[in-house]
């Protein structure tokens, strides 16, 4: 090679390096228009969350009375390992897995109680030395259907708060056992807790369920071990403990000063509260919804779990006539321990969409709105396995996992009426929108409620609020830089008008590993100028070439489950959907929210593959068949002023 040539060479491109690096830099105006990253690179100079992590905020283990007391034998580490992807064996000694490892999870061990279960199986001495506690031990060492029908006692005697004295307090605050598994829930979530791969969140149940009424609450808590340790949780039974919410919001404001920690709280299953979850004149503490209550329940409660192996809270069809799909895996007999039966009256303060609108007459009666959260997901399950796919299954609790005969035995049953085993619910999983996997992003992401909630697939949904989307904000393969930039996300209020009627962006991907997606719904809830609350489900965006009819309804997607085998095919639907939808009934002077339902085509219900697998017999009338959804956080809409 010819020195002399090379070298000039050589000077002559770095004189031009300048020049070329000028013409392939980005400027402003290069990159306005269809293209919204703010560099050539669209992962590079994002402000906004990018990334969807997976997880369950509502898991027992062992730990828990009414999950040890029924067969579980796997403690918190069994836990964590099989969220993060692990292979563990089950209490009936059956191997499970996930699909795919969780990104994160909140380990909520009832507060009451707290390691109760384990010590009784031990024959504890604070236990056999007690006449209850000693008929309890007595009995669960004959095992079987004596050991059974003695947790079921155990159960109702909680429930209805006649537990021996002497037993609460061995198992309270201020006992060394109850310390000593505070300190095991911690230890454990500090020793699988690793910044950047999976989140292990400090947590409990705090179980309030005053006569069989349920109003429990999960707390979630920011922060590590360090702070953790420096309280107890709270807990409902007396001496020391209190049914009553505005206590447990109390402790947390506790927690707070004491720690410099953060802490939220979430409810569920106000299914099973018999009209008590969301009150609107009296609370079931005997208190009265005034300003201190809405203002402390809107301060603690930025989540509502909304689906959970124990029904689903989104609407009920008596609440929702219209909605066609506002039956979905309903639990209406009566509260959680079916000592009292349903009544249509208790119907309204018990779901999510009614608990929405009613917040806006609190408000205008209170100047606070009690009833803004956002929608999240979890199994509730106390095997210590955090199972949400109808393929993979492992129920309610130990006694119930997989087996030929399981759809045989009800949750509950009592001359008040029944849960069948079969409508007992593989959900749900919530989806959080954060900037990385850590504690404190993924509380921050929960507190300004920009998550959503899923029955199970692993849907990725975007939803944003605003007032200037058009179609080209979806021309792009991440349409999220016009949503943050032009809106708000999931969770938030709408920004000061700049036009005649907001409008909604709005997408979804189908679970990589799921089924196709059927339509995409938006639920609108609003208080008109009289104080009459009304509800609205618009389909905007659909599969295949369907057009509603002149009702205004769309043709169902169709059904390709092939109930013999246990599968179906993705030959209908899609595998995404997008849209800009402009309400077209908008009142400016009215309050309202929007969320974003999104279905999948029709796929088995668990009780198929039981019958695939194990031969088990479906009961004529269960379900066989379900169309598993996600149900996005809230937007909201305020008048000026």
């Amino acid at each position: 090679m010819n020195y002399h040539r090379t070298t000039a060479l050589a000077a002559i491109l770095l004189a031009l390096a300048p020049a070329v690096q000028a013409q392939f830099k980005p400027t402003k105006e290069s990159l306005e228009g269809l293209y919204p990253g703010k560099a050539y690179s669209p992962y590079a100079q994002r402000s906004f969350p990018s990334q969807v992590f997976w997880g369950d905020t509502h898991l027992h283990t062992a730990l828990s009375p009414d999950a040890g007391l029924f067969g579980n034998t796997l403690g918190p580490d069994e836990a964590w390992r099989f969220a993060r992807g692990e292979e563990v064996t089950s209490s009936t000694g059956l191997p499970v897995r996930l699909s795919r490892p969780l990104d994160w999870m909140a380990l909520t061990d009832h507060s009451d109680f707290m390691g109760f279960a384990t010590d009784l199986q031990a024959g504890a001495p604070a236990i056999v030395e007690n006449e209850q506690g000693n008929g309890w031990y007595t009995e669960f060492q004959k095992g079987g259907e004596a050991a059974a029908n003695a947790a079921l006692d155990l159960i109702t005697n909680f429930s209805q708060m006649t537990i021996d004295e002497e037993l609460v307090t061995a198992y309270s605050p201020g006992s060394t056992a109850f310390a000593n598994v505070w300190q095991q829930v911690i230890d454990a979530a500090e020793r699988y807790n690793e910044p950047g791969a999976f989140t292990a969140f400090i947590a409990y149940e705090w179980t309030s369920v005053p006569q069989g009424n349920n109003l429990h609450r999960n707390v979630i808590l920011r922060d590590s071990g360090r702070r953790a340790e420096q309280v107890v949780p709270m807990v409902t039974l007396p001496p020391v403990g209190s049914t009553d919410p505005l206590d447990l919001y109390q402790w947390m404001q506790d927690y707070e000063d004491k720690t410099g920690g953060k802490a939220l709280a979430l409810a569920h299953n106000g299914n099973l509260s018999n009209g008590w979850m969301f009150p609107t004149e009296d609370t079931y503490a005997g208190g009265k919804v005034d300003e201190n209550y809405a203002m402390l329940r809107a301060r603690w409660e930025p989540l509502y779990e909304i689906t959970q192996i124990k029904g689903d809270g989104e609407t009920h069809p008596v609440l929702s006539p219209d909605d066609e799909f506002a039956d979905y895996e309903t639990w209406d007999a009566g509260n959680l321990d079916l000592s009292a039966a349903k009544t249509e009256e208790m119907l309204p303060r018990e779901y999510a969409r009614e608990a929405l609108k009613v917040g806006f007459k609190l408000q205008e009666k209170l100047g606070i709105n009690p009833y803004r959260f956002g929608f999240s997901g979890a199994t509730d399950s106390h095997t210590s396995l955090t199972t949400a796919d109808s393929d993979n299954f492992w129920s309610k609790s130990a006694s119930v996992e997989p087996s030929k005969t399981r759809i045989e035995h009800p949750f509950s049953k009592t001359d008040q009426g029944e849960f069948p085993g079969w409508s007992l619910v593989a959900s749900g999983y919530t989806g959080v929108w954060a900037t990385e996997n850590t504690r404190e992003a993924i509380w921050d992401a929960m507190w300004r409620r920009e998550v959503y909630a899923t029955t199970g697939p692993r849907i990725t949904v975007r939803f944003f609020g605003g007032w200037e989307f058009t179609d080209n904000d979806l021309r792009s393969r991440a349409p999220a830089f016009a949503g943050y930039e032009k809106g708000v996300p999931m969770g938030a209020d709408l920004r000061s008008a700049t036009s005649d009627a907001p409008s909604f962006m709005v997408y979804a991907l189908r679970d990589p590993i799921g089924a196709n997606l059927d339509r995409i719904q938006i639920v609108k809830g609003w208080m008109d100028s009289e104080g009459e609350l009304h509800e609205k489900v618009y389909d905007v965006a659909w599969s295949g070439d369907r057009a509603p009819d002149t009702d205004g309804k769309l043709p169902a997607v169709g059904n390709t489950v092939d109930e013999e085998a246990a599968n179906y095919t993705n030959t209908i639907g899609a595998s995404e959907l997008a849209t800009v939808w402009t309400d077209p009934e908008f009142d400016a002077s009215q309050h309202a929210f929007y969320y974003a339902r999104i279905l999948e085509i029709p796929t088995p219900r668990w009780v198929l593959y039981d019958k695939v697998r194990l031969g088990a017999e479906i009961p004529e009338e269960a379900v066989t068949i379900g169309q598993e959804r996600a149900y996005t956080s809230p937007i909201w809409y305020a008048p000026e002023g």
